[in-house]
C-alpha cells in the first residue's frame, strides 16, 4: 500500500513538502511515493494521458494522489475514483479521464466532505490529501464521500497527437499509444519525418527517431542529445502519424 503523488506543484517548490506534512501527520503508517511532481503546469489533458499510461505499473490498492489543478478554487467537484483496484484522489476536471474510461471494472464518489479551513488556492493540501491520507490508511469515514455516477468532465479517450512531457534528457513523450503501430510509420514532428528505432543504440548518429517507451507510448528521441532542442518540441506541440 503507498501514496502516489502526480503534480504539477513542481519537484523544487514548498508545495510538495506541504502536502506530504498532511499524509504525515493522517496516515504515518503509510508509504508516499513522488510519482511525478512536474507533469505539465496547467495542462489536464496532457496529465490525464500521462497518468494513464504511468498507474498501471502500480499495485492494485495503490492511492494516488492526483493534482493538476488551474480551477483550483471553482465549484468544481473533488472526486475518489477506483479503477482496475486502484485508487485516485482529485479533482473533477479531466485528470481521470482515461483511467476511468479504460477501466474494466470502476467506481466514482464525490468528496462530500469540506475541511473547517479550505485554502481557495491549495486543494491540493487541504481537501486531497487529508481524503488520499486516511483512504490509503483505511480510516476514511463513509460520510465523507457521497455517489456519483461518473466524473463530469471526461477528455476524448483516444490517441492524443502532441507532446504531453519532455523529460531532461530532452526526450519527447506523446499521447499516441505504441500498440498496434507498425514499426515501418513514420511520425512527423518539428518539420521532420523520424523512422522507428526500437533502442538508442540502433538509431542513426544524429538523427531523431521514435520508439515504444517504457509506459507504452511513443517517444521522440535523439541518442545522446536533446531531441527537443533539435526539433525544436516543446510540450503541446503537435505530431502527425504517418503509415
Amino acid at each position: 500500500m503507498a501514496i502516489l503523488l502526480f503534480t504539477d506543484f513542481g519537484s523544487a517548490d514548498l508545495y510538495v513538502g506541504q502536502v506530504k506534512g498532511v499524509l504525515a501527520a493522517d496516515a504515518p503508517s503509510v508509504a508516499v511515493l513522488d510519482l511525478l511532481n512536474d507533469a505539465p503546469d496547467y495542462d489536464v489533458e496532457a496529465a490525464a494521458h500521462l497518468l494513464a499510461a504511468l498507474a498501471p505499473q502500480f499495485a492494485t490498492g495503490s492511492v494516488f494522489l492526483a493534482v493538476v489543478d488551474p480551477g483550483v478554487g471553482t465549484p468544481r467537484d473533488g472526486l475518489v475514483l477506483e479503477a482496475d483496484g486502484r485508487r485516485y484522489v482529485g479533482p473533477d476536471n479531466g485528470l481521470f479521464s482515461l483511467v476511468w474510461q479504460r477501466a474494466r471494472t470502476r467506481r466514482c464518489e464525490l468528496i462530500a466532505w469540506k475541511p473547517s479551513q479550505l485554502s481557495s488556492s491549495f486543494h491540493g493540501r487541504d481537501l486531497f490529501a487529508p481524503v488520499a491520507a486516511r483512504l490509503a490508511a483505511g480510516v476514511l469515514l463513509p460520510e465523507w464521500l457521497a455517489p456519483k455516477p461518473a466524473p463530469e468532465v471526461l477528455f476524448d479517450a483516444g490517441p492524443l497527437a502532441r507532446i504531453i512531457y519532455v523529460d531532461h534528457f530532452g526526450n519527447c513523450i506523446t499521447g499516441v499509444p505504441a500498440q498496434g503501430v507498425d514499426r515501418a510509420a513514420r511520425v512527423e514532428a518539428g518539420g521532420r519525418v523520424l523512422r522507428f528505432a526500437a533502442v538508442f543504440g540502433e538509431a542513426p548518429p544524429g538523427e531523431p527517431f521514435w520508439y515504444a517507451n517504457s509506459s507504452g507510448l511513443i517517444e521522440l528521441a535523439l541518442a545522446r542529445a536533446s531531441a527537443a532542442r533539435a526539433l525544436g518540441l516543446e510540450v503541446g506541440a503537435p505530431v502527425e502519424l504517418q503509415p
